[in-house]
């Protein structure tokens, strides 16, 4: 967990979760010490509480602990994101769970949308890129590892429909950007268009960033992302006017 150096005594500070729901990888990711993972300190200095929960299914964990979530990707960890966020406010009275932010890329832009859909009343604003929202437009050697065979029961509804994102997009109450690279070959741009689509069929406004030109990473535009991302919490969850077209400059070889 991360929070702002400056951090004013008896002040509340809205918190994002940055979320990888495996099961091949965590929200940590690797457990080597880092300074810094990702750009957390940088919105830990903005103003925020950052948290990375490991959750249910998570690698380096036993083989019945991977279990309780074999065929069920919908759940993505969230119960225990949940669970973790409300404890840490316990033992933390400067996290304000009114204010909840969420994000990911890849797996964690699948559960970032999930996450917005199902828990609308308690993530508040949640940023999700290249997402694969709908296991049967991505890879069927990850899906079928994780997921199991595609099935269809008697009612005619497939064990991978109830896990696609876009069948409960119409949950949404929060605010939710999407990002996706047109050229992405990992995750299919599809995956988000039929999050948007879903939507605007239920009349939610929603927020997006394309990269025409962008795979799956997306490569000499991340920092434009990034900064994106930054505005779109500063915005929505403090509530504060970011600074217009903010760039990023190089020092002694490195960008600052």
């Amino acid at each position: 967990m991360r929070h702002c150096s400056n951090r004013n005594k008896g002040s509340k500070y809205p918190i994002i979760d940055y979320i990888y729901p495996g099961p091949q990888g965590g929200s940590v990711g690797s457990w080597s010490f880092e300074a810094s993972r990702g750009d957390n300190q940088a919105l830990a200095e903005l103003g925020f509480v950052v948290v990375e929960i490991e959750g249910t299914s998570n690698p380096l964990r036993s083989k019945s602990y991977h279990d309780m979530s074999y065929g069920h990707m919908s759940e993505n960890t969230l119960p225990d994101q949940v669970a973790g966020i409300r404890e840490l406010a316990e033992r933390y009275s400067y996290i304000d769970t009114t204010k909840v932010g969420i994000w990911g890329h890849s797996g964690g832009g699948f559960a970032t949308a999930d996450a917005m859909f199902t828990y609308p009343d308690f993530f508040k604003v949640g940023i999700a890129e290249s997402g694969n929202h709908d296991n049967r437009n991505y890879e069927d050697d990850w899906g079928e590892r994780y997921i199991g065979l595609l099935k269809t029961g008697a009612d005619g509804v497939s064990n991978y429909e109830p896990q696609a994102n876009e069948i409960y997009a119409k949950n949404l109450k929060g605010k939710l950007m999407l990002a996706h690279g047109m050229m992405d070959d990992n995750v299919p741009p599809s995956n988000t268009m039929l999050v948007i689509e879903a939507l605007e069929r239920a009349n939610k406004d929603y927020d997006l960033v394309i990269f025409p030109n962008s795979h799956h990473g997306y490569g000499q535009y991340s920092l434009y992302m990034m900064r994106k991302r930054w505005d779109y919490f500063v915005k929505n969850l403090l509530g504060e006017i970011p600074p217009k077209d903010y760039e990023f400059h190089y020092s002694f070889g490195r960008r600052r």
